[in-house]
């Protein structure tokens, strides 16, 4: 593998590395290769899963109601785009979605988003304990602003809205 990043930038499996000044110990696995641990996946491009029960109905809601656009579609999955990184929407004959958020996404202005989704017949979620607004929205204790809401199989997505750095 070669050095495509420029001087002293090393290239992982996945292309440059994110951060060549932090080193980890390599580690030689069974077959012989020499791997860095740390920069094994940091640099690889996350592939986002989420099961679901009608791929029509999700292909609806991921694509329709969320925006996003379908990539690719098949038996296996539809593969949507989620501002670059790929979304596979997984059919599955049995489904208990779990209890908390399975895919979130980082918004810019959180009423507006919270807004948009209502208007696109999204309901979010209100959970007792939490002092949420009447949209929906919680602020944390680090000043993030959430608010969840659910696919049509039941599964948690959330808006976060963080605090500007």
């Amino acid at each position: 593998m070669g050095n495509s990043g420029g001087v002293g930038s090393p290239v992982g499996p996945c292309g440059p590395s994110v951060n060549h000044l932090q080193r980890a110990p390599r580690h030689r696995d069974p077959r012989g290769s020499s791997v860095q641990l740390v920069d094994l996946l940091r640099s690889c491009e996350l592939v986002a899963f989420v099961s679901v029960t009608d791929s029509a109905r999700a292909r609806a809601f991921y694509e329709a109601t969320l925006g996003l656009p379908l990539v690719e579609e098949s038996p296996f999955a539809l593969v949507f785009d989620a501002h670059g990184t790929s979304l596979r929407v997984t059919p599955v004959a049995d489904l208990r979605p779990l209890g908390s958020t399975v895919l979130g996404w980082a918004v810019p202005d959180i009423v507006e988003a919270v807004d948009t989704l209502t208007e696109r017949g999204i309901v979010f979620e209100h959970y007792e304990g939490l002092d949420q607004d009447a949209s929906g929205i919680w602020h944390s204790p680090g000043g993030a602003a959430v608010a969840w809401f659910r696919d049509p199989d039941g599964n948690i997505l959330s808006l976060t809205q963080f605090l500007a750095a």
